[in-house]
């Protein structure tokens, strides 16, 4: 199979080896090189990386709006072009130019979080099962019938970085399958999204990152999780700004002002919330790095009654 692969960050490159090993990847798009680091060099993503490291030809073009652009992925002649948190959207004029159309490789089940974001949409919601679909792309944000899927358990403690690595792996080995069927003359049945349960996953801000001691204590841990390792939730305590890296809800029931410092120890800093506690485990000060409640407490002994 003539393949064509599209997908620019850290996510999508197990799925660039996946589609490596099952057909001839003739092309691998990706968005153009962006300033990045103190020094704002221009950086390239880590699937051009990876192309360029299996002597694959890269291309960058800022959009498709162009006839040029269309032709070029024309003059490819793809059975198959695979879409991989690419960061553009495709119209209609260029899911229609290879062979078998454009599949996706979409991190959650589908209709449930659409969108930029469904890992950390997920943890930030509670979920506690998400998973991978392959999806035949369409016009729409990610509404096409899926292909295949493959469902897993979000941990109680898992942060939204390791959930991504997780459905990265997983996501390669749907892709694989999925191929793997296709390479034996085997199309698998698109089956239309439900109607019911469509949830969008909103791209992440810095904004989502701060913490409102008024809300409950759960959602607040699962903000931890879901921001870890970006944005990084961030808050007021005790006087000062800090990130929090780690962090468990307390069923502990209290009459303090939301956001009041309860105790300060070795194990935590546990923190009134609009409802229950939030226990502090892992945190960063401005210009530091992360250390443990008990490391923090030695430099702040002030807190320490």
């Amino acid at each position: 199979m003539r393949l064509v692969f599209a997908g620019t960050p850290d996510f999508a490159v197990p799925c660039l080896r996946a589609a490596a090993q099952k057909g001839e990847v003739v092309a691998v798009y990706t968005q153009p090189d962006r300033p990045a680091g103190r020094g704002r060099e221009l950086t390239p993503s880590p699937v051009k990386r990876e192309a360029l490291l299996r002597g694959i030809p890269v291309m960058q073009p800022e959009n498709f709006k162009s006839a040029a652009s269309k032709e070029a992925l024309r003059a490819l002649q793809p059975d198959l072009m695979i879409v991989v948190a690419y960061g553009l959207i495709l119209p209609q004029s260029v899911l229609d130019i290879p062979t078998y159309g454009c599949w996706n490789v979409h991190a959650s089940l589908l209709p449930r979080w659409r969108g930029a974001a469904p890992i950390q949409r997920a943890i930030e919601a509670g979920d506690t099962r998400t998973g991978v679909c392959l999806m035949q792309m369409e016009k729409g944000l990610d509404t096409g019938p899926v292909l295949l899927s493959q469902a897993i358990d979000i941990s109680e403690h898992e942060t939204g970085g390791q959930l991504h690595d997780r459905l990265s792996a997983l996501g390669a080995q749907v892709l694989a399958d999925g191929l793997g069927l296709l390479r034996a003359d085997i199309h698998p049945v698109p089956q239309p999204q439900p109607e019911e349960g469509v949830t969008y996953a909103h791209k992440l801000d810095k904004n989502d990152a701060r913490l409102d001691w008024s809300q409950p204590a759960r959602a607040l841990a699962d903000k931890v999780r879901a921001f870890n390792p970006w944005p990084m939730a961030e808050a007021s305590v005790a006087g000062e700004r800090l990130r929090l890296h780690g962090a468990i809800a307390l069923d502990e029931a209290h009459d303090a002002a939301p956001g009041k410092l309860l105790r300060a120890s070795r194990d935590g800093l546990d923190i009134a919330c609009g409802v229950g506690v939030l226990r502090i485990r892992v945190l960063q000060r401005d210009g530091g790095k992360a250390i443990t409640a008990a490391d923090y407490l030695n430099g702040r002994r002030d807190l320490v009654r």
